[in-house]
């Protein structure tokens, strides 16, 4: 998954002022476009943190398949857990890496009733993307699909002992060597079942090779994210104070593992505890209050100041641009290094009243992307 995770040093307010044209790139710029602020975004920036409160909130049980990352044998179980009746995330981030002879396989999750009565599994929500080596469109894509999944109205049926696999459409592909499959689900299930994903050739179907293969492959421990079933899912960030537009430039950061540390879970196969390195899957529901007794406008950006390797999709509401599901970079536009460059994720407007007003976002870390991936907001001048 996403590497060059760093602990980002922040130094107290003194943030270097915009000139006249960064104020003109921002008021100007399409929602999701690269906007260029040297000096502002650089990997010493002086840019405050904003104060947050987070708070856990009720969700479902969740499961990341990506340790070992890279599946390096040409069958093999990636991952296998068990889940109580109740609602169910999945991530999948999984990548075919049998290097030696090359060979299409089939990356695909199985669920298995465990339980002594019929398992009626209901997807609630459900996006994943076709194989590939474009690693950061796929995770935007897949974050962006998900957020526009509705609940499927079918409602499947699995008998007591009986799998089937999660995701027909993850059954009809083959995976070449280096591709990733990538997807995102959200169900719920009535019965405990098991959850395993299955590297196979593509002939085989999920059940088949479940039945057929018996060892779990052990977890590397040094690439990807992690793997194991986890009680933390979502979170609520509220920021503390209310964001006045006359201080400057502030910044947002979770999923830095310090400030916001990773959360832990544990892996079945092995018994021992394990993190999501970077909280990737994690769903933060996020308020920020604000007010501009400048009159300012509020520019919020994103940008990465690790390795710069970076895309993002989130939900955010309405300003100068609708409220809704925004793809960073926009949909169509080129991936590329955003270490001293902004996204623009929207741009917010003043009251006309001065009265304080209230950003709601939804975020999760993106797939493939180096973090901490900042949300940076810098106050523009209308004029």
């Amino acid at each position: 998954m996403g590497s060059g995770l760093m602990s980002l040093t922040v130094l107290s307010a003194g943030a270097q002022q915009l000139t006249p044209d960064q104020h003109n790139a921002l008021l100007h710029a399409e929602q999701g476009t690269v906007v260029k602020l040297p000096g502002l975004l650089s990997s010493g920036a002086h840019i405050p943190r904003l104060n947050y409160e987070k708070i856990i909130l009720p969700g479902p049980q969740f499961i990341i398949s990506d340790d070992p990352e890279y599946i390096r044998v040409p069958e093999g179980i990636a991952l296998q857990e068990m889940v109580t009746p109740g609602r169910v995330r999945l991530y999948l981030y999984n990548v075919n890496g049998v290097q030696e002879p090359r060979m299409s396989r089939k990356i695909t999750v199985v669920i298995k009733n465990t339980g002594k009565r019929n398992l009626h599994l209901s997807m609630l929500q459900h996006a994943s993307q076709p194989p590939g080596k474009d690693y950061l469109t796929i995770g935007k894509k897949g974050l962006a699909d998900f957020f526009a999944s509705v609940p499927d109205p079918e409602i499947r049926t699995i008998s007591p002992g009986d799998a089937v696999p999660l995701d027909p459409r993850l059954e009809s592909q083959s995976v070449e060597y280096d591709e990733l499959v990538h997807g995102i689900y959200e169900f719920v299930v009535d019965q405990p079942a098991q959850i395993s994903v299955i590297q196979t050739s593509p002939q085989t179907s999920g059940p088949q090779a479940l039945a057929v293969i018996k060892e779990v492959l052990p977890p590397h421990n040094k690439s990807g994210a992690g793997r194991g079933l986890y009680g933390v899912s979502n979170y609520q960030v509220n920021v503390q104070q209310t964001y006045d537009t006359k201080d400057g430039p502030a910044q947002l950061i979770v999923a830095d593992g310090s400030r916001d540390p990773w959360i832990v879970g544990r892996d079945m196969t092995t018994g021992q505890q394990m993190k999501d390195v970077g909280n990737y899957g994690v769903v933060y529901h996020i308020n920020i209050p604000w007010k501009s007794t400048d009159h300012k406008a509020l520019a919020l950006v994103t940008w990465n100041p690790g390795c710069g390797a970076m895309t993002a999709s989130m939900i955010v509401s309405k300003g100068k641009f609708p409220e809704g599901i925004v793809q960073l970079p926009g949909d169509g536009m080129a991936v590329g290094d955003f270490s001293h460059a902004g996204l623009l994720v929207q741009l917010f407007l003043p009251d006309t009243a001065g009265e304080e007003q209230t950003i709601h976002m939804t975020y999760s870390p993106p797939g493939a992307s180096c973090l901490p991936t900042p949300l940076v907001f810098i106050p523009v001048d209308l004029k």
